[in-house]
């Protein structure tokens, strides 16, 4: 009998683990372990917890197509997890355990720790590179080193990408149905529970059929507009698909498979444009993988641990909560706090705002955002704000600094988003509703006025900087 763990990579077919299991002519078992603690120590966000669990459900009945059992277990850490699978292991008298690897540190001790356990009981355990197209260390230079910039990483990549297409693999059905002699375990089905809090995640699909056909959607009706409509929030631009990639309900390869289906080279507009998106994904799983610093907090650069943050509570709390007194902030804020969801474009601006207008650091706003995101995914989230921050791998220039409001009327002009979000501003009118600040009647508003002068604190950030950088060449 094979155990396949399953982690982040909650879906059947395109599932590694899951098809070399089921090739193996062995009973296959599936075993999710809950971790609430270290959860809570990352920071996962409840409405996270509720996909996850949903999607487990639905997996649940999916698995059992194919004769697998999905098997629940809980226990408080990661490296009780690896111990209570291994024992798991031994007293099912299991061949080996398989399992998806994941590149973030503490993912990558605990499977460690899964394989010296292991190794002792004379019981096979198998990683797979699953999450990414093209494994870390498979896409380098001339040099034999990672990249350091994305658009030669891009270049390179999708030269791999054309000369081996996407294969999407089906799990074929297993024979023998796999039973686990333990008292540690039990099927999962709707009566079990984490010991985690969890916010309702309804809104998102949970059951496969539902979330490829969103994708085959996004692909045959908005994937061709993607380039022109992504980065206005009031329309439905983007794919909306990061819920389902970070929990591995769909893998980057039924992406590209989709995206590229009866294409031929090159592919240019939206597709293209959607193209670069999943690949900077790639890009950050690669760097986690070579970068363990990434992992425990530090910049990509040596300079942005030099940085002199500010502390302002009150800053700190009116941007988490939406009430900046800039609107495209606050709508934006809001919208992440209500949903569990923000458009991209909107997490640059408050990315920005948090870093170059606040100066708060910004890993202040990395696990604010992983606390409430239902996409929530380490090496994404670490990867945007470090490289809003400019402290991060090929981050953009330290003195790109949006202006919210420029912003604001750029890509909400008309205020649609604006409005949904912010219904304080109702009665403002349009002229006046990117700066309500400056409508006559701004006093009536039960609305704050700004809580900082984007001008002068524009020129604090440049300053904030370039001592850091100086400080950094003077070491």
């Amino acid at each position: 009998m094979k155990i396949v763990w399953l982690r982040r990579d909650l879906r059947v077919d395109d599932n590694t683990a899951l098809v070399e299991a089921s090739l193996s002519g062995e009973s296959v078992a599936a075993v999710y372990t809950a971790t609430p603690k270290t959860w809570q120590r990352h920071g996962m966000a409840p409405i996270q917890a509720d996909l996850i669990f949903r999607r487990l459900t639905a997996l649940q009945n999916e698995l059992s197509e194919k004769n697998i059992p999905l098997y629940y277990l809980e226990v408080d850490t990661y490296h009780q997890a690896a111990k209570a699978m291994a024992d798991l292991a031994l007293e099912s008298k299991a061949s080996a355990i398989y399992f998806n690897k994941q590149y973030e540190l503490d993912e990558i001790e605990r499977d460690k720790l899964l394989c010296e356990y292991l190794q002792q009981m004379e019981i096979d355990c198998v990683g797979f590179d699953d999450k990414c197209l093209l494994p870390p260390g498979t896409i380098v230079n001339k040099q034999g080193d990672y990249y350091k910039v994305f658009t030669p990483f891009k270049r390179a990549y999708v030269a791999r990408l054309f000369q081996a297409p996407p294969i999407v693999r089906k799990v074929p059905k297993v024979e023998a149905r796999a039973q686990l002699s333990s008292k540690t375990v039990t099927f999962f089905d709707a009566q079990c529970d984490f010991s985690y809090p969890r916010t309702d995640s309804s809104h998102y699909l949970a059951e496969t059929q539902t979330i490829i056909q969103k994708l085959r959607d996004f692909e045959a009706n908005n994937v061709d507009g993607y380039d022109r409509q992504r980065d206005f929030p009031a329309i439905e631009g983007t794919s909306e698909l990061s819920p389902y990639l970070s929990i591995g309900a769909l893998s980057i390869r039924q992406c590209l498979a989709r995206l590229l289906y009866n294409r031929t080279l090159p592919i240019a507009g939206g597709r293209e444009v959607w193209l670069s998106e999943l690949v900077w994904r790639e890009f950050y799983q690669h760097l986690l993988h070579f970068e363990p610093k990434l992992s425990k907090g530090h910049s990509f650069t040596q300079w942005g641990d030099k940085l002199h943050w500010h502390d302002v509570s009150a800053f700190i709390e009116a941007w988490k909560s939406g009430q900046t007194g800039y609107p495209i902030i606050d709508a934006a804020m809001r919208q992440l706090n209500h949903t569990g969801w923000m458009h991209n474009r909107l997490r640059m601006i408050v990315a920005s705002f948090l870093i170059k207008d606040l100066h708060i650091d910004w890993r202040i706003g990395e696990r604010y955002f992983i606390s409430k995101l239902v996409d929530g995914d380490y090496a994404a989230n670490n990867g945007g704000w470090q490289w809003c921050a400019s402290t991060g791998c090929d981050g953009q220039p330290y003195f790109r600094i949006f202006n919210p409001t420029t912003q604001s009327e750029k890509f909400d002009s008309d205020a649609r988003f604006i409005r949904r979000w912010v219904p304080e501003l109702e009665a403002v009118p349009q002229q006046y509703i990117h700066r309500p600040w400056c409508w006559p009647n701004a006093k009536s508003l039960s609305y704050p006025s700004p809580i900082v002068d984007h001008r002068a604190e524009r020129e604090i950030t440049l300053a904030l900087y370039k001592d850091a950088k100086e400080n950094m060449d003077g070491a």
